[in-house]
């Protein structure tokens, strides 16, 4: 799923995919983490933490635009 820049016909909902991965992700994680961490407890905050860094640095690396 890795999108070849050189290829012009990429589908629009990947390209979409590519750009709003990091942008969601800088979004996401600053408002649900002290949220949770508020409402749950630290301990869940941190889980939380744990899973969406990982869950982001999967999908950042599925998406990227790597030079072949």
């Amino acid at each position: 799923m890795v999108l070849n820049p050189s290829d012009p016909k990429a589908p629009a909902a990947l390209r979409w995919l590519v750009a709003i991965t990091p942008l969601a992700g800088a979004i996401i994680f600053p408002l649900v983490v002290p949220l949770v961490m508020a409402r749950v407890g630290i301990g869940a905050g941190v889980v939380l933490v744990l899973v969406l860094s990982g869950l982001w640095f999967v999908a950042m690396l599925k998406t990227s635009e790597m030079p072949h």
